[in-house]
């Protein structure tokens, strides 16, 4: 099981689920169209509540990384998610916030933060699996 939770992280169990799911499709682990497994049994196999995986996937799908389909199960989305520009913005920012936040706490150099950054955008998959134009 590629995903995983740690209680003691001090993150949320279900923004540790969110987070990982999204960077499994950003990164291509999880392809388009590909099936999650339901929500109880990724709670048994998590050990989590069915309720905090449920409300990942509701989430989720708000956002348009996954779609549910009616007796057929939860599926990766095809397609990026459609976001508003504002809303982009925001959530571009609380991400930043977040690693500027942990790179503090990892004692990293502003140039070490940037260099992970870079290299990080440069192994994104673009809209087919090529990589990003540097």
């Amino acid at each position: 099981m590629w995903l995983r939770v740690e209680p003691g992280r001090g993150v949320p169990i279900y923004v540790q689920l969110m987070e990982q799911i999204r960077l499994a499709v950003a990164g291509g682990l999880l392809a388009a169209g590909e099936q999650l497994p339901p929500v109880r049994e990724l709670a048994a196999q998590l050990a989590v509540n069915p309720n905090t995986v449920a409300k990942v996937y509701q989430e989720l799908e708000r956002e348009g990384v996954i779609v549910t389909r009616r007796g057929k199960g939860t599926f990766v989305a095809a397609g990026s998610p459609q976001l508003e520009k504002k809303d982009r913005r925001k959530r571009l920012a609380l991400a930043v916030e977040r690693l500027l936040a942990e790179a503090y706490h990892l004692g990293c150099r502003p140039d070490e933060v940037l260099e992970a950054v870079r290299a990080g955008i440069e192994n994104l998959p673009g809209p087919e699996g090529k990589e990003l134009e540097k």
